[in-house]
């Protein structure tokens, strides 16, 4: 007998796995039906739109930048010149200064390319060599980089993207119950489709249809609700002898009685299916009846994975990921226009420079005078500008 019982259960078991692996068939071929109805192929193939890097400021124009850039190569044929003619023996006197010009080519020729190459290698300095060289060493930015990622990251995290800006962008936005509102039009318009109805129903006999009409199954099946009503008057009496007296009654064992009426539920479910319809048009309805609890639930399933959200790391680990030269070509970048200002900037300084060394009263005095001039204009027009 129990070697019978052994057996029988075995092969309930195996009904039962026939059972799950058609149910996950037809589980695809719904899915199939609401991916035909809810176009979600679609949906899940449609990308965010690009957005546009903002433009750069253009801090300086065009014009101001390729004229200085002209600046180290004047410079240079300056240098050159000064070689073979340097304003040899001219002098002249202005407000009772002799000024001696001899030698004023070369200097400030000089003080120019200094300035400008001193600022064209503290710059290149930031980002090369990329690779770490046995001389000439490495670049701050590339050697760097494990820090720059940390210190990045830990800006990102604690100032720009943490958990409770999120939170509070997706409060003061109304996003969820935006999306709720959409999502139950959605729906809606999916249901309403005479031809998804049809489908669906259609999916539902067929299902029910194949899952009784195979006799291992519906034998495992009533063998299941049969171990489950055991189970559930086990310690009840009454209710075990009203069993047995109906099952005396029918002439027949239970599990053949229970096979009976499950051979009977895709005619039962077929004849009410219509009831169907009422319950898809009453679903969107039920949606907006309970959409504070939906959106509730919801919000509170976002913020518990806000919550498990570790922006720091996730940003250090991208940046600690990118090689050395790519760090520092993001830097460039952003950076290019300003960084050629400045190595043309130390040009102009150091032809400045040059002027003082060479007359340094007369230069100060003539400096002054002009950075007075400048910053007094720049004063007003901020204050007009206001």
């Amino acid at each position: 007998m129990g070697k019978q019982q052994l057996e029988t259960n075995e092969d309930s078991k195996k009904a039962l796995d026939v059972a799950k692996d058609k149910t996950r068939e037809h589980a695809r071929h719904l899915w199939k039906i609401v991916a035909q109805y809810s176009k979600i192929d679609e949906l899940t193939k449609t990308s965010a739109p690009p957005t546009t890097p903002p433009q750069r400021k253009t801090l300086y124009s065009a014009s101001l930048i390729k004229f200085l850039s002209i600046v180290p190569y004047l410079l240079g044929i300056m240098f050159f010149i000064s070689f073979f003619w340097d304003f040899n023996g001219l002098s002249t006197g202005l407000w009772g200064w002799q000024l001696k010009f001899e030698g004023l080519l070369k200097i400030v020729s000089v003080s120019g390319l200094i300035g400008f190459f001193t600022n064209w290698l503290a710059i290149t300095m930031l980002f090369k060599p990329a690779e770490k060289r046995p001389i000439l060493g490495h670049g701050l930015i590339p050697a760097q980089k494990n820090r720059i990622a940390y210190r990045l990251s830990h800006a990102v995290s604690e100032d720009l993207i943490n958990p409770e800006i999120i939170k509070k962008k997706i409060s003061e936005s109304n996003v969820i119950s935006r999306y709720r509102e959409e999502s139950t039009k959605y729906i809606k318009s999916i249901i309403d489709n005479p031809e998804f109805r049809d489908e669906l129903k259609e999916w539902v006999i067929i299902y029910l249809d194949e899952m009784i009409a195979d006799p291992e199954i519906r034998g495992a099946l009533a063998g299941r609700i049969l171990l489950q009503i055991e189970d559930a008057i086990h310690d009840k009496s009454f209710e075990k002898v009203a069993l047995k007296a109906y099952s005396f009654v029918k002439g027949q064992e239970m599990q053949h009685i229970i096979e009976e009426a499950l051979i009977q539920i895709p005619t039962s479910v077929e004849s009410g299916l219509n009831k169907m319809d009422d319950l898809l048009d009453e679903l969107p309805q039920k949606i907006d009846d309970h959409s504070d609890a939906i959106e509730n639930i919801v919000t509170s399933l976002l913020y518990k994975l806000i919550n498990q959200l570790n922006v720091q790391k996730l940003v250090e680990e991208n940046l600690r990921s990118y090689d050395e030269q790519h760090i520092s070509n993001i830097i460039k970048s952003a950076t290019n226009e300003q960084l050629h200002y400045i190595q043309y900037l130390g040009a102009i300084l150091g032809l400045i420079g040059g002027f003082i060394i060479w007359e340094p009263l007369l230069s100060v005095i003539i400096l002054a005078v002009l950075s007075g001039t400048l910053l007094s204009l720049d004063t007003i027009l901020m204050k007009r500008a206001k």
